[in-house]
């Protein structure tokens, strides 16, 4: 099975989707693929032809997702959770991966007319090494497109990618890149393995469970979040013009609480701004005052100042990012 699958709508669906795509739609939609496992034994089959049924139901639903003008989606498709599970289950999951991964760099040529990247979200090194190299070769080759983006949370968690943020400030501090000042929850944001794409507008899990499972806890604070019954092997086009329906309802609260979000993070940098500069004119003192206009240009100078030590850690932090996945893919890299 392609990674997109290639078919066309049918008639109904295809204006249902423009009735749809009349009112606002969601930019970017992440999906928890749960029900692989009920799907399996309700069918009577063993997990991983289960598994091998969601993966084939994915490459649908990115269909669907094109054809609704989407054009980013984010997947959870191995949590670091899913390593407690059997030998036998994890074994195959690996396999599995490595199947498709092989697959994609195979159609490179449909991911390249549809402009698709692949992102790989998560901590790679927790895999085996053959599938870290097959996950590098995927992000390398595809890095370029631009037209829509599928990005892949494997051996991921929120509370494992939100720590690694933490720990990649703390780096910057330690390479004098940055100061423990410029730290703020902007730059958090910044850190995260999805720095590079916006904030899920809609978050859909299937099978019924009613939780997140730690997966983009950071980021969907202002989703919309759908929970649907539906096993996801067995998830159809009608199920997620449902899940889209309900963002429309709920979309002028949403944005209304994303508009204050963004002021309200405004609002404390520039008064995190203020507290440094007050600490370092105090530092300074010469006994004289400073008029209003004299501590706007040194509060403005230190804004400036920060930005650029911000810039100059985030592109050192991305250099950092694409040297690992380039010496991944490198074919000087053996087991």
């Amino acid at each position: 099975m392609s990674w997109i699958r290639e078919a066309e709508l049918s008639l109904l669906e295809r204006l249902s989707a423009n009735i749809l795509k009349a009112g606002p739609m969601p930019k970017h939609v992440a999906f928890i693929m749960d029900g692989n496992r009920r799907y399996a034994r309700k069918r009577h089959v063993e997990r991983q032809k289960g598994h091998m049924q969601g993966f084939d139901k994915l490459a649908e639903t990115l269909r669907w997702c094109l054809n609704l003008d989407v054009r980013e989606v984010t997947v959870y498709a191995f949590s670091i959770e899913n390593f407690k599970r059997s030998k036998e289950e994890v074994d195959g999951l690996m396999e599995l991966a490595k199947e498709k991964f092989l697959r994609l760099l195979d159609e490179q040529e449909n991911l390249e007319k549809h402009g698709v990247c692949i992102r790989v979200l998560g901590d790679l090194t927790l895999l085996p090494e053959d599938l870290q190299r097959l996950i590098a070769k995927a992000v390398v080759a595809t890095r370029a497109h631009n037209r829509c983006f599928l990005n892949v949370c494997f051996a991921y968690t929120s509370r494992h990618e939100i720590a690694n943020a933490v720990k990649e400030m703390a780096w910057g501090v330690e390479q004098g890149l940055i100061k423990s000042s410029d730290v703020s929850e902007a730059l958090l944001n910044e850190c995260l393995y999805t720095s590079n794409s916006p904030n899920p507008d809609l978050l859909i899990r299937t099978s019924g469970e009613v939780r997140l499972s730690d997966f983009l806890l950071w980021q969907t604070s202002h989703s919309c979040l759908v929970f649907q019954s539906v096993l996801w092997p067995e998830y159809s086009f009608w199920n997620l013009c449902e899940a889209i329906l309900q963002y429309q309802q709920n979309h002028r609260s949403l944005q209304k609480a994303q508009e204050m979000h963004k002021e309200g993070q405004a609002i404390h940098q520039l008064e995190a701004d203020r507290l440094c500069v007050a600490e370092q004119l105090q530092h300074r003192g010469n006994g004289k005052p400073m008029d209003a206009r004299a501590q706007q240009t040194v509060l403005l100078s230190y804004s400036e100042s920060r930005e650029e030590r911000v810039q100059r850690f985030l592109c050192a932090l991305q250099q950092k990012r694409d040297t690992f996945f380039e010496h991944l893919s490198s074919p000087t890299v053996v087991a």
